[in-house]
């Protein structure tokens, strides 16, 4: 008799974050479910910008559980954990969690003094050594200051060796004549000469410049009024020029013929043309400096370009940058942040070029087959706080940038909204994503449970997106679909118990906001074990 050899068995898959079995209450007073440490701390991690308030969290509570996990994990599984740091900082997208990540990790492991020698590496089979993980973490340049700033403030200005020696790999990596115009200013706690003086970095051998602009960077920090350019970097030479230009012709240069390659070539970023002119961004400002802009520094300006009154000719090279396909993919915006400019410009002629980019920066979304039932969480807890410092975008937003795509995408989807009430969210095919999301709503609290209910009709998997805190009705949400159908969570809050098991089971939790997550999705429903994502490769 065929018990198993049958042709409907399946494998049974598993996920990387898992629930242990133990019951907690969510913040709300519902039936939680325990997670293991790591899959705490990652969706933590992949969730939190450092010092964010949220409904049931203060800032302060997240960083320091972040900091917690961060050094249990440190010690029990440093592997993993630098694989984490290191995928958070690079496609994960989250630059603040990385850093203080790394920095908690090697105090952990020097104060439990681990086999890991604490000068240079790492003799434990399998680990990454401290200076590796500092190093890892360290991608733009003014991180090198962030990360010492972070260390100095928590545990005082010594620094030990794989930190000086992580940092001033990173030192050599990133600095050079462009990023210390750009980011060595006098704000800044510490300035590149600052960092060289605490690392001690040598040039990298390979980059026979870097050694004048080392000691230009140290000139300019402790001698500013006598620090002289180095014969080796025209763009020093061509910014001092430009400062010496009298300020009262300053706005001359804007419109004379090359004047916006002058301040390219001068490494005159946006950000410090205000300064240099000593006056407001005009048109002929913003004019001048486009050209010279970034994908996402266009994105963030497009509300002061209306209101200097760029021309039509400028603002179409600016529409054609933002919905290139190359451009988004290199910026590694979240998409939230794309909703956040179609929502504070004011005029239409960004509209198409943002959903452009909003859709290039969802390439990860699958085309489901079969019928999808999409559960996107606008509860009361999901709008109390902001996203990060600069946006008014919220958890709510975000929810509803990924539900809505993934609709959009499906062969056939149902898309609910759903707090303590639920209704469905109307969508043609083929329409704009921005203006579906303008039809999502606040619906109060958060009864997952019914909604989930209230809209299942034999689909063929069932994904919610949500912060996962429901309320006290007793239910848990995944356990309202028949066990042969896959329940996928989509986690955007990182607080501590679910809502439901997972790991295993057709039952799946993966979080963040990015559509990086979606790649579980394809891989779980052909029957392939879904793995962390720096362990499939990024």
């Amino acid at each position: 008799m065929t018990r198993f050899n049958s042709k409907s068995a399946k494998a049974r898959t598993v996920s990387p974050v898992r629930t242990t079995g133990a019951r907690t209450r969510t913040h709300q007073g519902g039936t939680g479910y325990v997670r293991d440490a790591r899959s705490e701390l990652f969706l933590l991690a992949v969730s939190n910008l450092v010092a964010q308030e949220t409904y049931y969290e203060t800032g302060q509570a997240r960083d320091d559980r972040f900091a917690k996990l961060v050094r249990r994990l440190a010690v029990t599984d440093p592997a993993w954990t630098a694989g984490l740091l290191g995928w958070l900082r690079g496609p994960g997208g989250m630059r603040t969690a990385a850093l203080v990540g790394a920095a908690e990790y090697v105090k952990a492991r020097l104060d439990a003094s681990t086999a890991e020698d604490a000068t240079s590496g790492a003799t434990q089979p399998g680990a990454v050594s401290n200076r590796q993980v500092v190093a890892s973490v360290l991608q733009r340049p003014d991180e090198p200051g962030e990360f010492i700033g972070y260390w100095t403030a928590q545990y005082g200005r010594a620094l030990p060796k794989p930190v000086k020696r992580g940092v001033a790999d990173a030192v050599r990596r990133l600095y050079n004549e462009r990023t210390l115009l750009k980011y060595d200013t006098a704000s800044k706690g510490y300035r590149f000469g600052d960092i060289l003086n605490l690392v001690h970095a040598a040039p990298d051998p390979d980059k026979p410049w870097q050694g004048a602009l080392f000691s230009h960077a140290l000139d300019r920090r402790h001698h500013p009024e006598t620090a002289v350019p180095p014969a080796s970097s025209p763009m020093l030479a061509a910014h001092r020029e430009l400062m010496a230009v009298p300020v009262a012709e300053r706005r001359a240069v804007l419109t004379a013929p090359g004047g916006a390659e002058r301040l390219k070539a001068a490494g005159i970023t946006w950000e410090a043309l205000a300064g240099w002119l000593q006056g407001p961004m005009d048109r002929a400002a913003w004019e001048a400096v486009i050209p010279s802009m970034g994908a996402m520094a266009l994105v963030r300006n497009l509300r002061n370009f209306d209101e200097a009154g760029v021309s039509d000719e400028v603002a179409a090279r600016v529409a054609a940058q933002i919905g290139n396909p190359v451009q988004v993919a290199r910026s590694r915006q979240f998409p939230f942040r794309y909703l956040a400019a179609y929502q504070h410009a004011p005029s239409l002629r960004w509209a198409y070029p943002l959903e452009q980019a909003l859709g290039h920066s969802l390439a990860n979304v699958p085309a489901l087959p079969g019928r999808t039932l999409i559960l996107v969480d606008r509860s009361g807890s999901m709008f109390y706080s902001r996203l990060s410092d600069r946006s008014e975008l919220n958890r709510a937003d975000a929810a509803a940038v990924f539900g809505t795509a993934v609709a959009m995408r499906a062969a056939r989807a149902d898309l609910v909204e759903f707090g303590s009430t639920s209704a469905p969210v109307k969508y043609r095919t083929g329409e704009s994503v921005l203006k579906v999301l303008e039809r999502f709503g606040d619906l109060g609290g958060t009864n997952t449970a019914q909604a989930v209910r209230s809209h299942y009709r034999k689909h063929d998997r069932v994904l919610i997106v949500t912060d996962e805190q429901v309320s006290g009705h007793g239910d848990d949400p995944t356990g309202q679909v028949p066990a042969d159908v896959p329940v996928y969570t989509w986690n955007l809050a990182g607080y501590r118990p679910g809502h439901g098991p997972s790991g295993d089971g057709n039952r799946h939790t993966f979080g963040g906001l990015s559509d990086a997550a979606f790649r579980m999705v394809p891989l779980l429903e052909a029957g392939r074990d879904a793995r962390w994502p720096w362990q499939e490769g990024g």
